[in-house]
């Protein structure tokens, strides 16, 4: 039963972190050395769903729950929390945040607006000062810009259409164009990115989703080119530009 299984995770944790007979390296740990891993977990989790792996994705849940316990392990010893009460927690949000689902709420509000809608009212219970409140700062720098254009569209400081994004991107490239020494290079190269993914949002596309997807392009059509000129008995980094570009542009007529 599951209930064994985390009864089973939780007291292996506890004998791994005992201070005279647990793993040295395990009793050494903190949240912020953990924290990395609970990071890296997360993304090989989204890594065996995109490739469809399920015996990979039960393996890697299993990675990412162990760092659950593992943080919760490290508070209870500190006397704030233990594994209950992060279990409550987040029993007790969803059955908040789904009033139509647990409550009586019979309200027609699209799920997606409901959900935000109270998660609003959530940050403002809390003393919230800013619309921006609760965008966690070690989210991925997309994810964030993401993030924080959506919570400041809600406030309504959005452009009304396409056109306003797609014309401040343009005048992004040029600021970066324009820009001189190395620190304002970077900072015209910030917002120039920033103004990409509003324009990408404004069109509803996920921009974290959309540049994993061109990533994944890339490097299938660059593997396929190193194949081809390997089959042309060339190694590919000795090809000059051009013949790059045209084993580029063979790679791409092949995936049409």
């Amino acid at each position: 039963m599951a209930s064994q299984q985390i009864d089973r995770l939780l007291s292996i944790m506890a004998r791994l972190r005992d201070p005279a007979t647990g793993c040295e390296w395990d009793v050494a740990q903190t949240f912020q050395s953990i924290a990395p891993y609970t990071i890296e977990e997360a993304y090989e989790v989204a890594d065996a769903i995109a490739r469809e792996d399920l015996a990979d994705l039960r393996g890697e849940l299993g990675d990412l729950l162990l760092q659950v316990v593992f943080h919760a392990r490290m508070a209870e010893e500190q006397g704030a929390f233990d594994f209950d009460a992060v279990a409550k927690s987040i029993s007790d949000k969803m059955e908040a945040r789904h009033p139509h689902i647990f409550g009586d709420d019979e309200s027609e509000t699209p799920q997606p607006r409901r959900w935000e809608d109270i998660k609003a009212a959530e940050r403002d219970a809390q003393g919230a000062a800013s619309a921006l409140d609760g965008v966690a700062h070690a989210l991925p720098a997309l994810m964030r810009a993401e993030k924080l254009q959506k919570r400041a569209a809600r406030s309504g400081f959005d452009w009304p259409d396409k056109d306003g994004p797609a014309e401040k991107l343009v005048e992004e490239i040029g600021e970066l164009a324009d820009a001189d020494g190395p620190d304002h290079i970077t900072e015209e190269a910030g917002d120039l990115l920033f103004a990409a993914v509003n324009l990408v949002r404004a069109y509803g596309v996920d921009a974290e989703a959309a540049l994993r997807s061109a990533n994944q392009k890339f490097e299938r059509r660059f593997r396929a080119m190193e194949s081809l000129a390997a089959d042309q008995d060339a190694d590919f980094s000795s090809l000059d530009l051009q013949a790059q570009e045209t084993l580029w542009q063979e790679v791409k007529r092949s995936e049409r």
